[in-house]
């Protein structure tokens, strides 16, 4: 009798530490906002991993790098996202610890909206710049009809359109703009927001489907929105002129060699302002995903740990056909050595 009792209680035990567990995997439920540069890939991925991870669901808001760095630093998410990676006076203010680490890479496009559609637009470097600084401001300026022999450009104002959000996408296209053009570094300089010139043709829209879908309404437009939204949108974008004075489209091979350009740092965060190399695609970014060391909850920290180990292996494979650029294998391998410190 007391051997029966004894088994009764192991077994009993056994299945309400089965419980506890299946109860806590159940429980577990990943929270995060910011970019929408890397959004589309991002809900993709989280989607599957969270089909594929019995007890656990991932939930993504996109809102805009700046939005997501502020949820993170008042704890109402488990990671952020943001384009900008994070500023060390951010970093400073997160007793837990933090963790970068760049999880995809993508390209800034010229999206244009023109009547008949021209195709290919080629924009030479201090041509798009000083679009974005007000200074050239119709289709058929001279410099644009010299760069596009072929096409017939119309004689239309040009409207830029810009973020109205605090951006990681607008600090990575700013910075380029300040790296190629002095004046624009002068007037305007670089950030998530700049005060972009008072002028009834420049249009706030926020976040990179805002963008999108304000180019797509509004002829005579240009705006700057990740490659990904561009393609799944359908909008003609320009053929820009990089470093090497090469005429570059934005594709996997051209970000790759963007990316091959600069070596990531121990700390995770590089910078490509104006890549080197005759192919490069001139607006390439690495985006980041932002976690604490310390996240107080080993199911969490481990659930956390896998999402990033699915973005390495399963995630990367559909970077290309969504308009991202699959991480070099080295970053790959550095980013895994990395997110162990997710605890």
């Amino acid at each position: 009798m007391k051997k029966l009792i004894k088994s009764a209680a192991v077994a009993l035990t056994v299945s309400l530490c089965a419980t506890s567990v299946s109860f806590a995997a159940e429980s577990v439920r990943l929270t995060g906002s910011g970019a929408s540069f890397p959004a589309p890939i991002y809900l993709t991925w989280f989607k599957d991993f969270s089909s594929k991870t019995p007890g656990v669901t991932v939930d993504y808001q996109s809102k805009g790098s700046g939005a997501g760095v502020q949820d993170f630093l008042n704890k109402t998410v488990d990671f952020a996202a943001s384009d900008s990676a994070m500023k060390e006076e951010d970093i400073a203010k997160v007793a837990e610890g933090v963790q970068l680490l760049p999880m995809t890479a993508g390209e800034i496009v010229l999206a244009y909206n023109l009547p008949g559609n021209p195709q290919g637009v080629k924009l030479p470097r201090d041509v798009y710049s000083n679009i974005f600084l007000g200074k050239i401001t119709q289709w058929n300026d001279p410099q644009i009809v010299a760069a596009n022999p072929d096409l017939k450009l119309p004689d239309l104002p040009i409207t830029v359109v810009v973020r109205a959000d605090s951006s990681g996408t607008t600090a990575v296209f700013t910075k380029h703009l300040s790296a190629i053009n002095a004046e624009f570094n002068k007037e305007l300089g670089e950030g998530n927001t700049v005060n972009w010139p008072a002028s009834d043709r420049f249009i706030k829209s926020p976040k990179n489907d805002g963008v999108t879908a304000t180019v797509r309404q509004t002829p005579g437009s240009i705006g700057y929105i990740e490659y990904g939204f561009a393609k799944l949108a359908k909008v003609d974008f320009a053929v820009l002129e990089n470093k090497a004075g090469q005429y570059v489209v934005p594709n996997a091979e051209s970000g790759a060699e963007a990316l091959a350009a600069v070596k990531m740092p121990e700390n995770l965060v590089a910078w490509l302002p104006d890549p080197d190399g005759a192919k490069s695609y001139p607006i390439t970014t690495y985006t980041w995903m932002i976690f604490r060391k310390d996240n107080g909850n080993p199911a969490k920290a481990k659930a956390l740990r896998e999402m990033v180990e699915y973005s390495l292996t399963e995630g990367q494979k559909i970077a290309d056909s969504m308009g991202y650029i699959p991480l070099p294998q080295s970053v790959i391998d550095q980013v895994r050595k990395a997110a162990a410190n997710i605890q």
